[in-house]
């Protein structure tokens, strides 16, 4: 098993006079606490430290956890930049960089990064799925690139990766399509499913989909996203989600709870849920606490900490 932590990277999760810069010294911490990989998200409508720049950072500031992210949108980058840029950050790191990538939420929380970047919205999963051809390319001294969206007959010498064959990419998605593509293309599956049911049946469907396209299905990794607050008080526990998530999305936390995972309440109610996660095949957990400033982030990674041993599939 492994469990990670997603940084708080949002000035939405910040207090007034937090320092940003908290934000190495934060990871530093879940290093030490047991946390096996230090995550962050990608956004452009909602200001945030941008996550390249804090994977950057963080590559000489950590040791052996892993930096991800959950998720990164390649098309806000040009394909070429980008691939430099993780490969750079996967050399500074000894190759301890992995990467989610998905083509955007649909709606509000979606469409936007396709105006503000001047890419079209439909055909988004090709394009998601061809842009990372295109880095694998990239990295294994490929010379030139014939896409769909990407036609480069004379690819530039390009910066190779720790690993030969790149860093892993996984695909976050939940769709029927998306498990398809993930069982045939992609080295991981970081979804974020509300019900661990829901989990098991996507999770068989990837296997099965691998199988089809002739590779092994454990070469996958099977990983969650899901928010987590831990209090005695199941209550406040809740109350406390609550103001995240309406501070996080704008909307209260009985509609998110529809559409993604997320456990809140006393130590061992978090464990237990957890665990059923697990039981449906879950082995990389990406965990998002639910606090609104740096101090109760690091409370919250804390008590998270305290459930590792019994995290176990």
């Amino acid at each position: 098993m492994d469990i990670g932590v997603l940084l708080p990277t949002g000035t939405a999760q910040w207090a007034k006079d937090d320092d940003p810069r908290d934000l190495i010294t934060l990871a530093r911490t879940a290093e030490h606490l047991g946390f096996t990989s230090l995550f962050v998200n990608d956004s452009l409508i909602t200001p945030r430290i941008e996550a390249l720049t804090l994977l950057a950072a963080l590559a000489p500031a950590t040791t052996t956890a892993t930096l991800g992210t959950g998720a990164l949108l390649p098309f806000l980058r040009r394909p070429v930049q980008a691939a430099q840029s993780l490969a750079s950050i996967d050399l500074l790191s000894g190759g301890r960089l992995t990467l989610a990538v998905g083509a955007g939420y649909p709606g509000r929380f979606g469409r936007p990064f396709y105006a503000l970047s001047e890419v079209p919205w439909p055909r988004r999963f090709a394009r998601l799925d061809e842009t990372v051809a295109l880095w694998r390319a990239l990295w294994q001294g490929a010379d030139s690139f014939h896409g769909e969206f990407h036609d480069v007959p004379d690819l530039p010498p390009a910066l190779r990766p720790h690993r030969p064959a790149g860093p892993p990419i996984w695909l976050a998605g939940t769709t029927p399509t998306a498990r398809t593509r993930t069982g045939r293309l992609y080295d991981g599956w970081l979804p974020y499913p509300p019900d661990p049911a829901d989990y098991a049946t996507g999770l068989h469907d990837i296997h099965r989909a691998a199988t089809d396209a002739g590779r092994t299905p454990e070469a996958i990794t099977p990983a969650l996203f899901v928010t987590v607050r831990i209090d005695e008080n199941p209550d406040y526990a809740q109350r406390a989600t609550d103001d995240y998530v309406r501070a996080t999305y704008g909307m209260p936390l009985p509609e998110l709870a529809k559409i993604q995972a997320v456990v809140a309440g006393p130590a061992e109610q978090v464990t237990e849920r957890l665990n059923q996660y697990v039981t449906a095949g879950a082995r990389h957990l990406v965990i998002r606490p639910a606090a609104l400033d740096l101090p109760a982030q690091r409370e919250q990674m804390e008590r998270v900490a305290a459930l590792i041993p019994d995290l176990r599939p």
